[in-house]
């Protein structure tokens, strides 16, 4: 006789190993971590950004020059790049129906998302770097 959780299970997802989605809590931690992480960031970014409202781009690069604004800068871009990727593709996981579709999608997000933040980061190194 089997316990209750087995019997909860279906077949195929014995077979495959496929139990509660163990990735799931880690996922939603990751995505309230970065919710959370965003709020000081996109402030401290916001600020910084209003006190260069109209400057040109030479004192614009010339903040950017400074450590804490860069670090700032580069942690924001990381957070909000992570969160965008994490909450696409629960919408995909969740709408996408087709495997094939969903598969792809969610290549497309991840290799989009890599892509433009790279370049978000890139642009903040290269003001940092003066290049």
């Amino acid at each position: 006789m089997s316990n209750t959780k087995d019997s909860m299970r279906s077949p195929l997802k014995s077979v495959r190993g496929l139990g509660s989605a163990k990735e799931g809590v880690q996922h939603w931690w990751m995505q309230r971590v970065t919710a959370i992480a965003l709020v000081p960031l996109a402030l401290a970014m916001l600020v910084a950004l209003l006190k260069l409202a109209g400057a040109d781009h030479a004192t614009v690069a010339a903040a950017f020059r400074n450590p804490l604004l860069a670090i700032v800068a580069l942690l924001a871009v990381l957070a909000v790049f992570w969160h965008l990727r994490l909450g696409l593709q629960v919408v995909i996981e969740d709408y996408v129906h087709t495997e094939g579709t969903k598969v792809v999608a969610l290549l497309a997000v991840t290799f989009a998302v890599f892509v433009v933040g790279g370049i978000a980061a890139l642009s903040v190194l290269k003001l940092f770097f003066g290049a």
